[in-house]
């Protein structure tokens, strides 16, 4: 389970932070009860300085709880990335990026002043947001790969810090993230049902300092073939048999009963 990621801060602008990723097995569930499927929408990227980017929004599989990703700093926000089921990641002028949720993903990166002009990469699943420091770039944190669906499938990635109009060294999104932009390269959108952030903002003007958005979230379950499939869904979840196990993905919100 995947929360959506959050969107890019913007003018040297902190990365998204992904959504939340939660997995575990042998869950019970009692017979007759329809349980609730939330997926989390991806947060927008923001267009303003003085905006955060809109942190993701959680997902939900019956009891359990996915936090949505932080929204990336922006530059006359204040610059500190939100706290998140991973972080969004902080602006120059050393703003930190937000925490992560325990077991769920990492801090965002804090942005840096010193050569680069660039802003922190959003935490991930997997690692925290990478801090660019005197002449590094602000990646976002890794992602984690799940083989749940019988491939190997990465998700909730950091998006990329921005960098200065005159610095190619925006940060790149991790798992699906977006990119940092700089300069005239717009910032790129995280990919969707990956809960992965988005990219952020440069500092140039206009629409190139606009921020991308952070990727949906997704819910996956399966259990042994062999056994009796659920008496309804809702929201038109993708069905699979792999391996031996039923697969059931939803991309958007429904519901499951045993």
């Amino acid at each position: 389970m995947v929360a959506g990621g959050g969107g890019g801060g913007t003018y040297w602008g902190g990365g998204g932070g992904a959504g939340g990723l939660l997995q575990a097995a042998g869950l019970a569930v009692a017979a007759g009860t329809a349980l609730t499927v939330t997926v989390g929408a991806g947060g927008a990227g923001t267009t303003s300085s003085s905006a955060r980017g809109t942190s993701g929004s959680n997902s939900v599989f019956s009891s359990i709880t996915a936090t949505g990703g932080g929204g990336g700093g922006s530059y006359d926000q204040g610059g500190t990335g939100a706290n998140g089921g991973s972080g969004g990641g902080g602006t120059i002028y050393s703003q930190t990026g937000g925490t992560g949720t325990s077991g769920q993903g990492f801090a965002g990166g804090t942005g840096s002043s010193s050569a680069t002009y660039s802003g922190g990469g959003g935490g991930g699943s997997g690692s925290v947001g990478v801090s660019p420091g005197a002449a590094g770039i602000g990646n976002g944190g890794t992602g984690t790969c799940s083989t749940i669906t019988g491939q190997r499938v990465f998700y909730a990635g950091g998006g990329g810090g921005g960098a200065n109009s005159g610095s190619p060294l925006y940060g790149l999104g991790s798992a699906g993230g977006g990119n940092g932009g700089y300069g005239s390269l717009v910032a790129t959108s995280a990919t969707a049902n990956t809960g992965s952030g988005g990219g952020a903002g440069s500092a140039q003007t206009g629409t190139y300092s606009f921020a991308g958005a952070g990727g949906s979230g997704i819910v996956i379950i399966r259990y042994p073939a062999n056994c009796a499939p659920p008496t309804s869904t809702t929201g038109n979840p993708q069905i699979n048999i792999i391996d031996g196990y039923q697969i059931y993905t939803w991309t958007s919100s429904g519901t499951v009963t045993f």
